[in-house]
């Protein structure tokens, strides 16, 4: 259906984005998609859920902790698919 296909491009786009700035911000993800903030979260978490997205946490100074999402194998591949369903 059409709705999959927008959520799938959806993914498809947050995983491109993270893979290339895995420090990116939620906002700053939602901007560049074209989607609400919790939008972004529901995306984030679903990809998390599924196995193919790995949350990190690093410290920048001392007392900062900052998060970043990893893509996982099992992303690359998904990533993989969704580009090939995409493009036919």
């Amino acid at each position: 259906s059409r709705r999959e296909e927008q959520q799938a491009e959806t993914r498809l786009k947050v995983m491109r984005l993270i893979l290339q700035n895995p420090e990116m911000y939620s906002r700053q993800l939602a901007d560049e998609v074209g989607i609400s903030n919790g939008s972004v979260y529901y995306v984030l978490a679903a990809l998390v859920e599924k196995g193919f997205l790995k949350l990190g946490n690093f410290k920048k100074k001392l007392l900062n902790v900052q998060y970043a999402y990893l893509l996982t194998p099992k992303d690359i591949h998904e990533k993989s698919l969704l580009t090939h369903r995409f493009i036919e």
